[in-house]
């Protein structure tokens, strides 16, 4: 396992070097019926989000009459080896994954702008190797801004795990399951703020500055290439509507 994770040449299984991320490809509004939805892909992990509303709340106990209420639902698909095995005590996990992603849009989302009303995000893990949980937070901030909600920033998550004194950056699923310290961080790059941090595993105190810094830097790093997309796909959908974008 130890040197299926490092090679003595510095690189990781899938060649990868220590803070080098995994290929990211996104899609915007490829769900019909959502009102927003987006399919991003980090290496061979792909998660599909679909938006629904601002709507009117379906139960009028949990109605805020100031803001908006968000709820989120996670779900990893039946199929695929990798999943099925997370699959077995998911149900449990799952719920605890959507009330994080809840809380951590909850932090970003112009919320007071949709009293009384209701905003659904639905998670789907298609495919897993690592890093869901980012991905998924990824995702569902992409598609959010296709169904026009505002928020302060872009939410954008990173992951890293430490081996022989190397971070290691967007990890993949050998890497998360090899016991390490697995650090996850979702930040709003533009201030740095912190909007949701999870540690699975010890972290000795030594690795945590480097930690933390080379995990913004990827959240950084995810930002420039989301922003990229979105630019795209806003030229696209105007060129649709004959209309000229400000991008």
């Amino acid at each position: 396992m130890a040197s299926e994770i490092l090679s003595a040449e510095g690189l990781r299984c899938d060649g990868r070097r220590p803070q080098e991320m995994r290929k990211l490809k996104c899609e915007l509004g490829i769900s019909e019926g959502a009102d927003g939805s987006a399919l991003v892909e980090q290496g061979y992990t792909k998660v599909l989000v679909s938006v629904f509303g601002p709507h009117e709340c379906a139960n009028r106990n949990t109605r805020n009459h100031e803001r908006a209420i968000i709820s989120c639902s996670y779900n990893l698909a039946s199929f695929g080896s990798a999943i099925r095995k997370k699959k077995m005590n998911s149900d449990k996990k799952s719920t605890e994954v959507g009330v994080m992603i809840q809380n951590t849009f909850e932090a970003a989302v112009m919320l007071e702008k949709f009293p009384k009303s209701q905003i659904d995000i639905y998670v789907q893990v298609l495919q897993g190797d690592g890093g869901e949980r980012c991905v998924a937070i990824n995702a569902t901030t992409l598609a959010l801004i296709n169904a026009g909600i505002p928020m302060k920033d872009y939410v954008c998550a990173c992951a890293a795990t430490v081996y022989q004194d190397s971070v290691l950056l967007d990890i993949n699923n050998l890497e998360e399951s090899s016991r390490g310290p697995l650090f996850m961080l979702a930040v709003m790059p533009r201030t740095e703020s912190i909007v949701q941090l999870q540690l699975d595993h010890r972290l000795h105190n030594d690795h945590l500055d480097k930690v933390v810094k080379e995990t913004i830097q990827g959240c950084r790093d995810i930002q420039v290439l989301l922003d990229r997309q979105v630019k795209e796909w806003t030229v696209e959908a105007a060129a649709a509507y004959d209309i000229k974008p400000r991008v």
